[in-house]
């Protein structure tokens, strides 16, 4: 006898558990938070010391899984946990010397702007093509992170890890925005395709177009590097000078390093007149001219006799012009972070104020309010108050552009001394506050970038940290160790040819924050169409 079995007697699946739909809830939960916070930390490891730039490619591959296909609100709060992921550890050297306090603050105020970035990237991860949509909010939020508030604070724009890799090329062709966009981009495109991919092995359906998409958004950034290459280069076109670099070191670490004025002063003194001796003997080759750091003389020259003919003695003794960091106190006003120029004859010839300021350093903003969460703002009894005027200095003929220390974070800073005719660049820096963090070397990568972008030599003078000579191409060919008194000598090429980066200006930056308007416009756009198209 036969029997004829019909869809009616073929029994249902059992409906899962309650508890079996409750765990798998709670690894939804646990697995896209989770997901969120380790990006952020990959993205962490991938800057300077560590010469781990790659991993910030599968950071992003991450960040992509957690943010794709999520709401707006989901895609804010799992951007905050990267925000953290990746700041908290980056920026610990911000509570070196004045605790946790200013630091948590600092980094859960600055997350804000990654989870806002990150709210754009969930809102566009339903498009096609959604990685380049995705990439370029990525970079709005950089942007907006580099001007508001208080002026901005660009400290770990993505472009800074990218100094040891592949994609620094694109340095020359659009600046930081650029070279940001390109390793987010190679990111989200990795993830994209292996989404594809896994999506074909359990369908058996392969989306072509979605796969090219995805493909040519890794290809398409290493290719673009390698068709970079040929804008870097270090080859001199306007001859070559010879450059020292002084770290005098300071006697003390901490925030008191400023009571230790005289001596800090003196050690800089010291080095430049060893670094004398040394040319006199024929042990080192005579410079054209001298870099001392940011801060090396906290004495003011015009106000101090005594520190005036420190320098005086030194900068006569090596021969030649001489920058000398100084803290300018006027009777009335603000303080002043100057850079002068120091002929070995006529004393002080030109002088660089700092334009840029630093919040909560060099001044505080709010300060009756700050205060009552930490008293350290007091310390800054004084504020600093900013220039106006770019820096570029005539040293024995060479045109040096100046960006003192934090300025060198900021695209605007760099490229006004190059687009006002600096042959070289200098950035002369103070970390004594920090202790032996790794800020002295995420400001070094800063440098090295900024070498290639303008395609220019870049000259970091430190008092404490890590000095270095950088040829144009962002090869280190001197470095001092930390907390080590030094004289750096080397014959740099001087070049005078704009990279298509300095040309352009932020049109590279308005560009991709136009893409990023256009995505968001597409999303919004087709939104609306499905509701109106919904009974």
């Amino acid at each position: 006898m036969s029997t004829t079995m019909t869809t009616a007697d073929v029994p249902s699946p059992a409906p899962a558990p309650a508890s079996a739909r409750r765990r798998a809830r709670l690894r939804g939960w646990v697995a896209r938070p989770g997901a969120a916070v380790l990006s952020g930390a990959l993205l962490f490891l991938s800057f300077p010391p560590r010469p781990l730039w790659w991993l910030a490619v599968p950071a992003f591959a991450l960040l992509g899984w957690a943010l794709r296909g999520r709401r707006l609100r989901a895609g804010f709060g799992l951007g905050y946990l990267a925000g953290l992921g990746f700041l908290l550890p980056l920026l610990v050297w911000t509570g070196e010397e004045v605790g946790a306090g200013p630091w948590l603050a600092l980094v859960a105020a600055e997350s804000l702007f990654v989870a806002g970035a990150c709210l754009l990237v969930a809102a566009v991860s339903r498009l096609p093509a959604w990685p380049v949509f995705a990439a370029a909010a990525w970079i709005v939020g950089e942007a907006v992170r580099a001007r508001v508030p208080f002026g901005g604070f660009p400290w770990g724009k993505i472009a800074f890890g990218q100094a040891d890799g592949v994609f620094l090329p694109l340095a020359a062709v659009g600046g930081t925005p650029l070279l940001g966009f390109a390793v987010a981009l190679c990111g989200f495109g990795l993830y994209e395709a292996v989404r594809v991919l896994r999506a074909h092995r359990a369908t058996g359906v392969l989306p072509r177009g979605p796969l090219a998409a995805a493909a040519l958004s890794v290809l398409v950034p290493v290719a673009a590097a390698s068709a970079a290459q040929p804008l870097v280069s270090d080859a001199a076109e306007d001859g070559t000078a010879t450059v020292a670099a002084i770290q005098g070191n300071v006697p003390r670490l901490g925030l008191d390093f400023n009571d230790q004025r005289r001596a800090v002063l003196d050690n800089h003194a010291r080095r430049t007149e060893q670094l004398a001796t040394d040319v006199a003997a024929g042990r080192t080759p005579k410079p054209d001219f001298v870099l001392w750091p940011e801060n090396s003389s906290d004495l003011d020259p015009y106000r101090n006799d005594d520190a005036r003919l420190v320098i005086d003695d030194a900068v006569r003794a090596i021969g030649v012009p001489t920058v000398i960091g100084a803290v300018i106190t006027p009777e009335s006003g603000n303080l002043r972070n100057t850079l002068m120029q120091w002929d070995p004859e006529a004393g002080p010839v030109a002088t660089y104020d700092k334009r840029h300021v630093q919040p909560f350093g060099e001044y505080i903003p709010m300060r009756s309010f700050v205060r009552i969460f930490n008293k350290n703002v007091d310390r800054v009894s004084r504020d600093f108050g900013p220039g106006s005027e770019v820096g570029v200095f005539d040293l024995a003929g060479t045109k040096v552009g100046l960006a003192t220390c934090y300025e060198a974070a900021f695209d605007w800073a760099v490229r006004d001394t190059v687009t006002h005719g600096a042959r070289l660049i200098s950035v002369p820096s103070n970390n004594a506050t920090f202790g032996r963090s790794e800020m002295t070397y995420q400001q070094l990568a800063m440098s090295r970038v900024r070498a290639v972008e303008h395609s220019r030599a870049v000259v970091v003078p430190v008092t404490s940290g890590v000095s270095a000579i950088i040829r144009p191409d962002g090869t280190v060919v001197r470095e001092s160790r930390m907390f080590t008194p030094d004289a750096l000598v080397a014959e740099v090429p001087l070049r005078s040819s704009l990279t298509p980066a300095t040309r352009m200006g932020t049109l590279p930056e308005a560009v991709l924050a136009a893409l990023a308007a256009a995505g968001l416009g597409w999303t919004v756009t087709a939104a609306v169409r499905r509701r109106r198209s919904t009974p």
